[in-house]
This record gives structure tokens, C-alpha cells and sequence, in this order.
């Protein structure tokens, strides 16, 4: 196994290339994104203890109803981008057919197969500096920030979660001289 970059690894086969981008390590966001979490889960079992068990009039009952289903959605958006930080990875693979990606919790996920003659140029998407967006994607509990896209029938297809400029561009020049050496064979 290869790295380019700190969180980029590949591995050359003679009919295939695998590269495996991980999320971003850190030690201290991750242990502080836990804690939340489990405090959000707490305040939802108390929620929902509460709904359960209290008297409560209709409206109460509303009131609580709408909490924990803002409750829900938030729960269910920040426990998927914290197992994506411990237990995630993206995992490309290009061969004669095409290119396939896959986002992975494990060993779980889909993988989606492009073939190389739909796929239209791969361009690299970054936010400008200082903004909003820039901001929002540097967050730890946004799975989003795909720097890698491509149309693919009309569709974009995006990929490379977080990955620092400089790295981005090495996987992008690594990415398209192996798509061509499987194209040319």
C-alpha cells in the first residue's frame, strides 16, 4: 500500500487500481462529537420518557411531538456523520470498465459502477476562502464536501470528502493517467 497525502492510500493491481480516502482523524473533535452525541441521545430518551409516561394536555403533547421529531432528525443526521468519522472510508476502484465508487461504514455499503465512456471530464470543486460554505464543510458533523465531481448521463456524481487542495489535485492527475493506462489496454 501507497499513500498520497496523510489520508490517501492506494494499491496497484495488474488489472486494477484501489485508492481508499479515510476521514480526517482527530482526536479531540471526535471525543467532543461523541459526548454531544450521547448527551443528545440522552435529552431524546428523557423526551420520549416524558411523552410516554406524564399527563400531559394535547398541546403539551404537540409541543413534545414537534421536539422529538426535530430531535429525531438531528439524531439521526450527527450518529451518521460520527460513525462516518470513526468507521468510514470512500473506496474507488478503476479497472477496464469503469470507475467505482464506494462509500463505506465498514465493510458496509454500495458500490456504484461508472463506466469510462459516460463519464464526462473530472473536475475538482473547492469552496472559496473565508466563506459561509468553506465554514459549514469544516464541520464535523457535515458528511458533505465532496471535493471530485463528474457528470455521468447527465447527473453529477461527487466524491473525495474533505480532502485538502493540495491532495486533491495529486488524486486527481493519480486518478487520470490510471483511467487512461486501463482505457489504452
Amino acid at each position: 500500500m501507497k499513500w498520497i497525502g496523510k489520508r490517501i492510500s492506494f494499491v496497484d493491481h495488474t488489472h486494477k487500481t484501489t485508492v481508499i480516502i479515510d476521514p480526517e482523524k482527530k482526536f479531540w473533535v471526535n471525543t467532543l462529537m461523541g459526548a454531544w452525541l450521547a448527551m443528545w441521545w440522552v435529552i431524546g430518551a428523557t423526551l420520549t420518557w416524558a411523552f410516554n409516561v406524564l399527563k400531559l394536555s394535547n398541546q403539551e403533547k404537540i409541543i413534545l411531538f414537534v421536539m422529538l421529531v426535530f430531535w429525531a432528525y438531528y439524531a439521526w443526521r450527527v450518529s451518521r456523520s460520527f460513525l462516518w468519522l470513526l468507521f468510514g472510508k470512500e473506496k474507488i476502484k478503476i479497472d477496464e470498465v469503469g470507475i467505482h465508487i464506494k462509500k463505506a461504514l465498514g465493510k458496509y455499503g454500495k458500490s456504484n459502477v461508472y463506466y469510462h465512456e459516460n463519464i464526462q471530464s473530472i473536475t475538482l470543486e473547492f469552496p472559496d476562502k473565508n466563506s459561509i460554505q468553506e465554514v459549514w464543510e469544516s464541520s464535523p458533523w457535515i458528511n458533505g464536501g465532496e471535493r471530485f465531481s463528474f457528470i455521468y448521463f447527465d447527473k453529477p456524481v461527487r466524491f473525495g470528502r474533505k480532502l485538502p487542495e493540495n491532495d486533491a489535485k495529486v488524486l486527481l492527475n493519480f486518478l487520470v493517467k490510471r483511467s487512461q493506462q486501463f482505457l489504452k489496454k
